[in-house]
């Protein structure tokens, strides 16, 4: 794929929560997930405290380097909820509650009965130029502003999010795999693999060692944007994978792909 037709993202996690281990992160692999499926490269992932200087330097950085950046956490209710107020300072415009915004989130909260108070009133803040994004789970909406598209931290609500935000992301070129078995270690085929690699630039090759098996397997990961390229390549590491398997005498794996 020619840097042209490359559509790349940044992941940018937010609270000292996911540093601390209270919460496990689950948000980047649905993000990953998310961006192979549109085609988009995701090049860099980050995790930032709540600390707004720190949140504006990922953001400005991230945005600056990628066609897209998306961010998960910090847009809630209470005081350390700082997502949009950084996100604002970092944009340099103003965080005025967002008429739309608060419409939404006062329908929800009168089909609940929930009281309209000044803390939950913090989720309809939204920086002036932002989009807002649609929150099918519990109303609060996220915002788009520029390349940067942020969203809830709570899992089941990030991905309603980004399922709004699909159809509105341009995608890249489709990436497809192929994935080879072997039964012998890393080290046996790393020389071999990584001539393959320099003859195939265009194809990204992988090594991912699997422990706790009966014997030694290794499976190597093959992926492109080109079909042809890649079954090319595919077969230059099947027969690479044989060849180490003869020279070792041993059975191939049942599976080979």
């Amino acid at each position: 794929m020619s840097s042209a037709d490359s559509v790349t993202a940044g992941l940018l996690v937010i609270g000292d929560e996911i540093l601390s281990g209270r919460t496990k992160d689950v948000n980047i692999g649905a993000t990953a997930d998310f961006c192979t499926d549109l085609g988009i490269d995701l090049k860099e992932v980050r995790v930032v405290s709540d600390d707004t200087d720190d949140i504006v330097d990922a953001v400005n950085a991230l945005r600056a380097r990628y066609t897209y950046v998306f961010t998960t956490g910090g847009i809630g209710p209470t005081h350390d909820d700082i997502t949009a107020d950084a996100i604002a300072k970092a944009f340099g415009v103003a965080l005025p509650i967002n008429a739309q915004a608060r419409a939404m989130l006062e329908t929800r909260w009168k089909e609940t009965g929930t009281e309209v108070n000044e803390a939950r009133l913090r989720m309809a803040r939204i920086p002036e130029g932002a989009d807002l994004i649609v929150n099918s789970v519990s109303a609060a909406p996220g915002f788009r502003i520029g390349n940067v598209h942020v969203m809830a931290g709570v899992p089941i609500i990030m991905r309603a999010m980004l399922e709004a935000l699909a159809p509105t992301l341009k995608g890249g070129k489709k990436v497809l795999s192929v994935a080879v078995k072997a039964a012998v270690g890393e080290g046996t085929l790393g020389g071999p693999l990584g001539a393959l690699q320099d003859q195939y630039p265009d194809v990204k090759m992988g090594s991912y060692p699997q422990m706790g098996k009966d014997r030694v397997m290794t499976e190597l990961v093959l992926r492109s944007s080109d079909p042809a390229r890649l079954e090319e390549a595919a077969d230059k590491v099947r027969a690479m994978v044989a060849q180490a398997h003869r020279n070792a005498g041993i059975e191939p794996p049942a599976e080979t792909e």
